[in-house]
């Protein structure tokens, strides 16, 4: 079973009221939308996830609990026209934890591990064209190069690049091992010894198929034009990437301009509208019990004045 990571902090954190709204950017498989439900008894939870089978396991554990919730289908980048078309427009608490699911890492057929053999995908929405298997057999050397440093700070990425091109003229390649193979055949022995090697090219070829740092700081910013006075935006990311623009997009909103600094009293009307809470890390304990949340950092922010 998937183990959600930051659970009870994530739930502590929204600091939830039992009438509240609360969205759920991402569903998986309900490890933290059951618990958001159990809180709310007389609110209702929205939750986001393009994965067929997350859905529907997800909504049979939700139904157990509570008929206050609505599964949305989609992509969390339509975060705002999706509730609006509801007739949302003001919550009172958002979560997204943008690690991926357990279930999605372990199912052979999707691609996304790079220990086990399937066909080169990393799609978390089945019904899209772009695969890990374009990315990998279609892209330029530039291109290649380019997505393993940015989305993966890969530093034998021009090597690996080169390899990759090589490899695609003799035949393409099809699955997550010939593509491990290839890697570890363009790095040094003492990389490899170190950590596996395909670790960052995986992570980075993922993110390219699903986009998912524009995706993110998009719909962070409607999360932020969303969320209610005294609500909160709860974010639990698994790499720098990610944590570099939660930091960024939520140091900007809740910081007062440099030009105002100075001033003995700053008026109310331009103090910023949203205040930082906190940033936790995984306890030791949940470091020990699950191994997924070594690189785990929730950052927490409430809007305090509209």
């Amino acid at each position: 079973m998937h183990k959600s990571v930051l659970l009870e902090e994530a739930i502590q954190y929204l600091n939830l009221k039992e009438d509240a709204i609360v969205v759920d950017c991402t569903l998986g498989y309900g490890g933290h939308s059951s618990e958001i439900l159990k809180r709310i008894p007389k609110g209702h939870l929205y939750a986001f996830d393009q994965d067929e089978e997350a859905i529907t396991s997800a909504r049979n554990r939700l139904s157990n609990i509570s008929s206050n919730f609505t599964i949305i289908k989609s992509n969390f980048v339509h975060l705002k026209e999706k509730l609006q078309e509801l007739g949302i427009h003001k919550v009172d608490g958002i979560l997204f934890d943008l690690g991926v699911s357990s279930p999605q890492l372990d199912e052979d057929e999707r691609g996304f591990s790079f220990h086990k053999d399937a066909r080169l995908d990393m799609r978390m929405d089945q019904t899209q064209k772009k695969d890990a298997y374009q990315v990998i057999n279609t892209y330029s050397y530039e291109q290649l190069v380019d997505i393993m440093k940015t989305y993966g700070e890969e530093k034998f990425a021009p090597s690996i690049a080169k390899k990759i091109i090589e490899k695609r003229q003799e035949k393409e390649i099809v699955t997550t091992l010939e593509l491990v193979e290839i890697i570890k055949n363009s790095v040094p022995e003492k990389y490899r010894r170190e950590h596996h090697p395909a670790r960052k090219v995986f992570q980075a070829i993922r993110i390219e198929v699903n986009d998912e740092l524009n995706v993110f700081e998009k719909a962070l910013k409607d999360a932020l034009e969303l969320i209610d006075v005294n609500g909160r935006v709860c974010v639990i990311t698994f790499h720098s990437l990610e944590d570099i623009i939660c930091k960024r997009m939520m140091k900007e909103v809740s910081t007062v301009p440099n030009e105002l600094k100075n001033l003995p009293v700053i008026p109310d009307n331009l103090k910023p509208n949203f205040h930082m809470i906190k940033t936790i890390h995984p306890s030791k304990e949940e470091l020990e019990e699950n191994r997924r949340a070594r690189s785990a950092k929730l950052r927490v922010i409430e809007k305090v004045k509209e």
